[in-house]
């Protein structure tokens, strides 16, 4: 009589069973939740593309159209339906702007006063940006809640104490009339202490300390290369201020040491003032302020979103 023998089963180690036999599988049609792209950036749809081209458009229709009357004739443009394509006439039209204007001499005082204005601010602002963020001292808030409230008086009402101080100076007609009274700013010293108090930690500040380094030291090595992007935009805003500024400028410099603003003033007297000029003048100032931002867009725009980030 045959005997039948069943297979032996073999039993699964007990050390091998774990808890994950009991849960529920995920079923294989499921996706999983970090997809590869899913970190990148959305693109934008048509309709956002269009509305960018529009802001586009009417952001830079006054610069066409400044070109459009500078090569123009001054009778074209006082017709009933002025004309909308640039003329032949820009060169000429620059060349006596340039020389009636004297915009040479003009331009040079404008780099010298925007450029020491706008360094001296970085400078100034960084350092009581910093004092005012990240170090400890007496009646320190009440001090930045009074640099605030400056911004709230309007320049028309210190002119006429400043130009007696200047006067008293001897320096009415003279370009540090206009570069001492704005060598500091009370934006620009609440715009880097509100960046310094985000981007620069106290933690980098105590090791710089612990490694022997003074005030100086950190500031120079610590501070200066965080602040660096806020520095940038800082720079760049207030020099474009400084190049517009036609107030001041026009009540204590003269017309033989003008900055472009004020020279361009004088391109509308006399009886029937050269619309066409005026507008060749206009284009010129404004020339290197684009060539500035062409060069330094890109950092403006990262400064800017750096420290939204930041905030």
């Amino acid at each position: 009589m045959t005997t039948r023998t069943e297979p032996t089963r073999t039993q699964e180690p007990t050390a091998a069973r774990t808890p994950d036999h009991h849960r529920a599988r995920r079923p294989r049609s499921s996706r999983p939740l970090f997809r590869p792209g899913a970190g990148r950036q959305a693109h934008a749809g048509p309709v956002a593309y269009v509305l960018l081209g529009l802001m586009a458009v009417v952001a830079l229709f006054p610069l066409y159209w400044t070109i459009v009357a500078a090569s123009t004739s001054n009778e074209a443009l006082n017709w009933v339906d002025p004309p909308l394509l640039p003329g032949g006439n820009l060169i000429d039209h620059l060349g006596t702007a340039w020389r009636e204007a004297d915009l040479g001499t003009a331009v040079v005082n404008s780099l010298v006063v925007s450029g020491s204005v706008a360094l001296s601010t970085v400078l100034f602002c960084t350092l009581a940006g910093f004092a005012f963020a990240k170090l400890r001292f007496r009646f320190r808030d009440a001090l930045l809640l009074v640099i605030i409230a400056t911004t709230a008086v309007p320049p028309q009402l210190s002119a006429i104490p400043l130009f007696q101080i200047m006067s008293s100076l001897d320096w009415v007609g003279e370009l540090p009339a206009v570069i001492v009274p704005g060598l500091v700013s009370a934006v620009g010293v609440f715009f880097m202490r509100q960046y310094l108090a985000e981007a620069l930690p106290y933690e980098l500040i105590e090791a710089a300390r612990v490694d022997g380094a003074g005030p100086n030291r950190i500031f120079w090595h610590v501070v200066l290369p965080v602040a660096r992007p806020a520095m940038v935009v800082l720079f760049l805003i207030t020099f474009v201020q400084s190049w517009n500024d036609f107030f001041w400028p026009f009540v204590v410099l003269s017309t033989d040491n003008a900055t472009v603003q004020v020279s361009m003033a004088g391109l509308s007297q006399g009886y029937v003032p050269d619309q066409s000029v005026i507008m060749a003048g206009a284009l010129l100032g404004t020339l290197p302020l684009l060539l500035l931002f062409l060069v330094f867009g890109k950092r403006i725009v990262g400064g800017l979103m750096q420290g939204a980030l930041k905030g």
